[in-house]
């Protein structure tokens, strides 16, 4: 028997979709790339973004088609918005969240047969407020012998207008310590060399359980240790925090440990003010500015990459014209700007989407322009020097090249490498660089 597991979405959603893998493998089946190959398919779903959920309906539409064919099951799990939900218990075999992972193998047994798994009617329990962590005990099968993805804290508190996630992940819930710590610890004994702590708001973590558990800071503080301790190499991220949370206590602990990697993404949404207010962002732009100016000053090499919504309802050209004033000041090394689009639960569908489609398209890329204005002038001034980084893979548009990342995880293509290397830290002299992008040689090559 095999199955494979298409993901989609987040980086969370890929560490779903290694504990979902473990339950699979746990019940006999064999992991395939092939979707052709397999009798028991699935999906790792989003639904902040319409984009990842219109392939979600491209691939079912596939699948079912398959099933006048061969004996197929197949599932949905993820960041799914129950309305979402709705419309694929009639498409699915199976459609299960995450925190019901541990009754996966029974649901798998039960397929084809009413059970409370495809009776049940996702809109009754809309506010998600179902606190299960017993999947985060589920061992992980990793999907890289060298980087790691380790999760923190789900769910969300902050109910951005704009956002569903706490419709998709419920209410915030911090992981315990201990076995974050536990995790971080077997990963660098076994030689991973990058761990990402994850989370929707992981510098809110703890804050749900005060006085039972570590803050942020403190976290971080607790895997530099024992980073430090192992005197192995090692980066560590973690994504995404929220502004309104970030304080400088989490930058200090970072400048204080050399595994915990000088690279910051902090998600600002707006450069405007009154739509940050719209968008119930809960920060003003001098609060945001005085992080920025936090990370200058006590992590002076560290990048800086933010997100950016463009065509929110109600946005006008001025607004518009802040965010790329903003853009133009903090000069990100990478900003992923996303156009707009409501999602059912979150207050702003409710809202007119009032930005045509050809503005946003047009906003995205006046803003993509002043993206890459920047990012150039700073990778312009890596060329000639000499920078760590960790190889990722072969390069798949360059034969004999690889990819790789900085510890700011800006990507750089080395020329005339072994694929050996992969999975190593290397040093390369940057010789050329593009607006978002560097190319080098192994240094003393």
């Amino acid at each position: 028997m095999k199955c494979c597991i298409v993901t989609l979405g987040c980086q969370m959603n890929q560490s779903d979709s290694e504990r979902i893998r473990s339950v699979i493998e746990g019940m006999g089946f064999e992991m395939t790339e092939i979707e052709e190959d397999a009798s028991l398919i699935g999906v790792v779903a989003c639904s902040v973004r319409q984009k990842a959920i219109d392939k979600v309906y491209s691939k079912i539409q596939k699948w079912n088609q398959w099933k006048n064919e061969k004996p197929l099951i197949t599932f949905v799990s993820g960041c799914i918005l129950p309305a979402d939900e709705v419309k694929f218990i009639k498409l699915f075999d199976l459609v299960f969240r995450m925190n019901e992972l541990l009754e996966l193998p029974d649901m798998l047994h039960q397929s084809g047969v009413a059970s409370e798994f495809s009776t049940r009617h996702p809109l009754n329990d809309i506010e998600r407020e179902d606190e299960r962590t017993d999947f985060w005990q589920v061992e992980p099968t990793y999907s890289s012998d060298f980087e790691a993805f380790v999760p923190i804290q789900n769910g969300c508190d902050k109910f951005c207008s704009y956002c569903a996630v706490p419709f998709t992940r419920g209410r915030e819930v911090s992981r315990a310590s201990a076995d974050i710590l536990a995790e971080v610890e077997r990963l660098i004994e076994n030689d991973v060399k990058a761990i990402t702590l994850l989370g929707q708001n992981v510098n809110s973590y703890g804050l749900d359980k005060k006085g039972e558990e570590l803050s942020f800071a403190a976290l971080l503080r607790a895997v530099g240790e024992i980073g430090s301790k192992s005197g192995k190499e090692l980066w560590v991220y973690f994504t995404s925090p929220h502004p309104r949370d970030m304080t400088r206590d989490v930058i200090e602990a970072i400048a204080d440990y050399k595994c915990l990697a000088k690279q910051i993404h902090l998600p600002v949404q707006s450069g405007d003010e009154k739509l940050l207010r719209r968008m119930n962002r809960n920060y003003s732009i001098e609060d945001y500015l005085k992080i920025v100016d936090d990370i200058r000053e006590l992590l002076p090499t560290a990048t800086i990459f933010t997100d950016i919504i463009v065509g929110f309802s109600g946005e006008t050209d001025e607004q518009l014209e802040r965010s790329a004033e903003l853009m133009e000041q903090v000069k990100f090394n990478m900003a992923y700007v996303a156009k707009y689009s409501p999602r059912a639960g979150a207050r702003a569908s409710r809202w007119e989407d009032d930005i045509t489609p050809q503005q946003k398209s047009e906003r995205l890329a006046k803003l993509s322009e002043v993206l890459k204005r920047t990012s150039l002038a700073h990778n312009e001034a890596m060329v000639g020097k000499t920078f760590r980084v960790l190889v990722e893979r072969a390069d798949k548009r360059m034969e004999g090249a690889l990819a790789s990342r900085t510890e700011g995880k800006l990507p750089v293509r080395v020329l005339d490498a072994s694929n050996d290397l992969v999975g190593t830290f290397q040093d390369v002299e940057i010789t050329s660089a593009s607006a978002l992008s560097l190319a080098g040689k192994l240094a003393g090559a």
